[in-house]
């Protein structure tokens, strides 16, 4: 019984521990999805996100009309397709984000790609975030607002994790 306790509680503290490294899921243009309707500018809908290792993209879209290649950087600037990285055409792709660095898409549909129907994707590392190489600027205490707030979600998912330890290592009820 006991070790059933230790491990359980050991689950939880990890779990706890590790809350604040939760991978997450993008939607390429969000609700619009991967168009080159022209509803979403993929440049700006990319810099107002803060990709790291593990999340995931979804590229969603009418694989009748859109597909997408992962290129390199400079297929990307010339809007190249024909020695794509790799090439998704399923409708509702995932791609999962496995290193820092630049990821590279664009639609190879003729015309697509200079139509604006291409994203940049920078991944950042995971201590990039809480330790800036450079003074902040206007944009980024903007940014940092928002890391702010996720200090106190992880600190309290700690506290909430060595507490249930406590009461779950043989603790007398």
């Amino acid at each position: 019984m006991a070790l059933k306790k230790n491990t359980l509680a050991i689950s939880f503290l990890m779990m706890a521990l590790c809350g604040g490294s939760m991978a997450a899921v993008y939607n390429a243009g969000d609700s619009a999805g991967w168009t080159s309707m022209g509803q979403v500018d993929y440049k700006e809908w990319a810099a107002n996100k803060n990709f790291h290792v593990g999340d995931t993209l979804v590229f969603n879209y009418n694989n009748q009309f859109h597909n997408v290649k992962e290129v390199t950087q400079q297929g990307f600037e010339s809007c190249n397709a024909t020695s794509p990285i790799a090439t998704y055409t399923n409708g509702s792709d995932t791609v999962t984000l496995e290193k820092h660095g630049h990821f590279y898409f664009i639609c190879g549909y003729p015309g697509h790609c200079q139509a604006g129907q291409k994203i940049d994707i920078s991944v950042v590392p995971a201590t990039s975030n809480l330790s800036p190489a450079l003074p902040p600027t206007q944009s980024s205490l903007s940014s940092a607002s928002s890391l702010s707030l996720s200090v106190p979600s992880i600190l309290l998912s700690w506290a909430f994790g060595a507490l249930l330890a406590f009461f779950l290592s043989g603790f007398p009820y």
